[in-house]
């Protein structure tokens, strides 16, 4: 037996230890995970790990149909992303959701503010923010308020816009403005 073919037995041996022990660090994981599957326990967190305990516990987002404080969500969530993709913002898109969810009246007097302030109405600004959030404010005559609270920038350098939203009673948005409706 020559010396190429020792080696090509020991890399044949390596590979097959190697596949051995993957294929029972597999089996030993998907044992362990039906095992936590068929019995309903709380998984079990190091206290002195708490990158892990985030990494752990995403953060839900939830909505109604029907709902104003979800149908404005959907609309800033939407139109942010496709103002706010860097490498290819969508002008098309950020078009046919104004179409959607503006009515026309508020539409054409949002478009006659922009030309005169010179910014993006639906944002108040002329970049896209980092965060947003959305909350409910009650009804307002036959419609219903949402304030939306825009954060531009990061660390130690953010401004935060709050807008209120004012959706007419079959969820258009009829108004967005710096001062509450009430």
């Amino acid at each position: 037996m020559n010396s190429s073919t020792r080696t090509h037995r020991r890399s044949g041996r390596r590979a097959a230890v190697a596949a051995g022990i993957v294929l029972a660090v597999g089996l030993g994981l998907s044992t362990q995970m039906s095992a936590q599957a068929a019995v309903h326990t709380p998984a079990k967190v190091a206290v002195h790990t708490p990158a892990k305990v985030a990494a752990a516990a995403p953060k839900p987002v939830s909505g109604t149909t029907g709902q104003a404080v979800t149908r404005v969500a959907d609309f800033y969530g939407a139109y942010i992303d496709a103002k706010g993709d860097y490498e290819d913002p969508d002008g098309t898109l950020a078009t046919a959701l104004r179409k959607h969810y503006l009515t026309a009246d508020f539409a054409e007097r949002l478009a006659a503010w922009e030309e005169q302030n010179g910014v993006d109405g639906v944002l108040r600004a002329q970049n896209v923010p980092a965060q947003w959030r959305v909350t409910d404010n009650g009804a307002v005559g036959m419609g219903h308020e949402v304030i939306v609270t825009l954060t531009y920038g990061s660390g130690d350098t953010t401004q935060k816009t709050k807008l209120f939203v004012l959706l007419e009673r079959y969820d258009h948005i009829a108004d967005i403005g710096t001062t509450t409706n009430r």
